[in-house]
């Protein structure tokens, strides 16, 4: 497990009104502090923003306030906090202790009508509440009911934010979930996040060298910033049985391995008759998972051009988070890792590269004998059992990540992350 590395927000630079037709931007400049493992601030009026295997966001919710710290997910769309104690689980909601919290029954129309994109449909309750089942890919599941309450960002408060408050489930990596209390959806969809308080476009920025890193809601528009290429948003409108209507989907064209483009045919990048095989860009997600034959492919374009200065770890039953099976052993004593080939993801009208040693992560703790192991950060989809290739967050480091909803599309620019606080003044 990497060393958790916590983002504290010094002070909201712009003041957002909810009411308005089309809200002001509001800006979330970050700065790092290292904490001891699972230690997060505690602060009413600030927001806490961290990347480790997940990234973070911390925020007050209900009235009285309580801090809680939620999972920042572009693949997911219901926002949901823990509001049940359970071993290992002490981060939690007390629905009873708040004022502006209220219950959504079986009848109301958010629950008929717009929870139409759940992965799972929501069912009714003994109480006749409205009742939700999630589930991860990873093998993760949570439930409660849907509920409205007043969450805060900063000075600023959003009533009413409709939200699942869950009291049961069960966890994959239990370490990890349970330094957070829950999750914030930003997918497309009716009931995400992002959709509830009303901004057309948000965008976030992290940092591959301090962990530092930006989120912004609204319009970025900074002389600093270069100009973004966009990629446009998979639209499929028929339901298919493997297609994610509201994720941010991408066309994925080719990929590149220094200067050799993959010799893959376009049909292997489409999703297929039942939706299997589209691309997403998934904050949620720390790796990049790409579909068995993509995946093969890259794997043995990159073992190729790099068997002059990688050792390959002969260990077939060693396979690093189910899906990473290609892995190296680098000297212990080596200070750097040697010159790699970048690897760009081409798509409609963008790319995005990534080099050096973000191509390689070192397992924590694992060391044969004087060498250490890393992986290669990308996986096997088909490995996992998902039927979609997912492009987390550890490559969209140093990126301007821009999530524009009103045009449909993605936008990317290559950026000090860590520069851009500074330009914010901070």
């Amino acid at each position: 497990m990497p060393i958790l590395l916590a983002l504290l927000l010094l002070q909201l630079l712009t003041t957002l009104c909810f009411s308005a037709p089309k809200p002001e931007t509001l800006i979330l400049p970050l700065k790092t502090q290292t904490l001891p493992q699972g230690s997060l601030p505690k602060s009413t009026n600030k927001l806490s923003f961290h990347h480790n295997v997940t990234l973070t966001i911390s925020l007050s919710v209900g009235s009285p306030p309580q801090q809680v710290t939620m999972v920042l997910d572009t693949g997911s769309e219901l926002s949901w906090l823990r509001c049940k104690k359970a071993p290992n689980f002490n981060l939690v909601f007390n629905p009873l202790a708040s004022k502006s919290y209220y219950p959504v029954p079986c009848s109301s129309p958010v629950c008929r009508n717009r929870t139409r994109d759940f992965p799972i449909p929501v069912s009714c309750d003994p109480k006749k509440l409205c009742h939700s089942i999630l589930s991860y890919a990873d093998a993760s599941s949570i439930e409660g009911n849907l509920a409205r309450e007043t969450f805060n960002l900063g000075s600023s408060a959003q009533p009413g934010t409709i939200f699942g408050c869950m009291d049961s489930g069960s966890s994959s990596n239990a370490d990890e979930d349970s330094k957070t209390t829950g999750l914030m959806g930003m997918n497309r969809g009716s009931l995400s996040f992002v959709t509830q308080m009303g901004f057309p476009k948000f965008s976030y920025c992290i940092s591959g060298r301090d962990s530092s890193g930006v989120l912004l809601f609204g319009e970025a528009k900074f002389d600093w910033l270069k100009p973004l290429n966009y990629t446009p948003l998979v639209h499929i409108s028929t339901p298919l049985p493997y297609f994610d209507r509201v994720a941010y989907t991408v066309q994925l064209e080719g990929i590149r391995v220094g200067g050799k483009v993959l010799l893959l045919p376009k049909s292997v990048f489409v999703p297929d008759h039942s939706g299997a095989g589209q691309t997403m860009v998934d904050s949620g997600t720390q790796f990049t998972f790409l579909l068995g034959p993509v995946y093969t492919a890259l794997k043995k374009e990159f073992t190729q051009q790099t068997k002059p200065v990688l050792n390959l770890l002969n260990d077939p039953n060693f396979v690093f988070q189910g899906a990473m099976d290609l892995c190296f052993q680098v000297p212990t004593n080596r200070p750097s890792l040697p010159a790699l080939p970048t690897i760009t993801l081409m798509f409609r009208g963008a790319e995005m590269s990534v080099s050096g040693e973000r191509l390689l992560y070192r397992v924590p703790g694992m060391v044969r004998g004087g060498n250490q192991v890393y992986c290669f950060t990308y996986g096997n989809s088909d490995l996992l059992g998902i039927q979609a290739s997912v492009i987390g967050h550890y490559h969209q480091q140093n990126v301007w990540m821009e999530f524009d909803l009103e045009n449909s599309r993605v936008g990317v620019a290559e950026v000090r992350c860590e520069l851009a606080s500074q330009k914010l003044g901070l």
